[in-house]
């Protein structure tokens, strides 16, 4: 037998998995489930070394259908596979969680709780946890938190200037894609040791997009803040907004909380920006004047940020490109390394971004 741990990501319309050997962390099987709740939902997967395979989905397919179809997968290839535990990327952790957790009815309360501050993500998180309780009762489920990387910042850097009863709510910065993060810092430990000793700004750039200051290894700040909205601008999503923005709309616009959270998670950022679309190839492949000023926004917006990160730690030795525009869009790369020739000399590392590792690291190391 060879123990097994599966690790699910799960997006709102997309379930990604990876199956890896416990002892030495190597995978088995990969695949994504994607167009969940949408027309013609379809899931592409393949052993390691071998063959992808199509696989239609049943129409209306949500999370559970979609781990059935997973679940499936596996036990078609199954070679002698003992599947210790399930472990899941939980978007936000709040001011409890920390460090990765095997999931309870209780933490999966408090986590559903948090829902509000992640409403793009933590359902859908939550959604696959809930499906693989029910499909696979017997097997422990662990959560993993994309704001546990930064837990530990300073109250300089994880306080809002508000008065001290709102703060004693809960309101603060918590930062996100602290797996992605992680993935960084292990890679650079291995093969960059100078690096990570060093002042790296970290560059996570996808449909979601932020930045991250790690010293000795350590995140020190980010540029998101106590949701998945603030920092950077970022596929549909606004970035930092004047607070007075979002009264604006309420009191004088007249919108209400559904139609004011459309707006800023859902139709801003480079879809806003643009008016075209949110995905960076067909900006860059458009010769449209608005494609332009959109991407030029976002280069502006990362360099500005990239230089408050370097401020939070002093300097800068290097600068780590990740995510799907960060490791795919060289144009945008060029882009933001041109407005920052000011900071001097640093080195520049392109790493693919690997949270599902990270995640079986975690789960082997809590179930330990």
């Amino acid at each position: 037998m060879i123990d097994t741990i599966l690790v699910l990501n799960a997006g709102s319309s997309s379930l990604k998995f990876q199956v890896f050997r416990s002892d030495d962390l190597s995978v088995l099987a990969r695949g994504k489930a994607v167009r969940l709740g949408e027309p013609e939902p379809a899931m592409d997967a393949g052993l390691a070394d071998g063959p992808r395979e199509r696989i239609a989905l049943p129409q209306a397919c949500d999370h559970d259908t979609a781990l059935s179809a997973v679940l499936a997968f596996v036990d078609r290839h199954d070679d002698g596979w003992s599947m210790k535990a399930v472990a899941h990327r939980i978007v936000h952790g709040g001011e409890r969680y920390a460090d990765p957790v095997v999931l309870t009815p209780e933490i999966f309360a408090a986590l559903e709780a948090l829902s509000p501050l992640a409403p793009l993500h933590q359902p859908h998180n939550l959604a696959a946890v809930a499906a693989a309780r029910r499909l696979m009762a017997d097997v422990p489920n662990v959560a993993c938190f994309d704001t546990a990387f930064h837990a530990r910042h300073d109250a300089l850097t994880h306080e809002f200037a508000l008065e001290q009863g709102l703060r004693d709510k809960g309101i603060r910065r918590y930062g996100f894609h602290g797996l992605s993060y992680q993935w960084l810092e292990i890679v650079l430990a291995e093969r960059h040791p100078d690096l990570h000793a060093g002042r790296v700004v970290a560059a996570h750039l996808g449909n979601g997009a932020s930045l991250c200051a790690i010293r000795g290894g350590r995140s020190i700040d980010t540029t998101m803040g106590m949701t998945t909205l603030d920092g950077l601008p970022m596929g549909t999503r606004c970035g930092a907004l004047d607070a007075g923005a979002v009264l604006y709309m309420f009191q004088s616009l007249g919108m209400n909380a559904g139609e004011v959270s459309n707006a800023l998670y859902e139709r801003s950022g480079l879809l806003g920006l643009s008016g075209l679309s949110n995905d960076v190839e067909t900006l860059l492949n458009s010769d449209d004047p608005r494609a332009r000023f959109a991407l030029d926004y976002f280069t502006l917006k990362v360099a500005q940020f990239s230089a408050a990160m370097a401020a939070a730690m002093g300097g800068i030795d290097g600068l780590i490109f990740t995510g799907g525009i960060g490791e795919h869009a060289a144009p945008v790369r060029s882009a933001i390394l041109d407005r920052l020739t000011f900071l001097g000399d640093f080195k520049v590392l392109v790493i693919p971004a690997n949270e599902e590792k990270v995640m079986a690291v975690q789960a082997k190391a809590l179930l330990a």
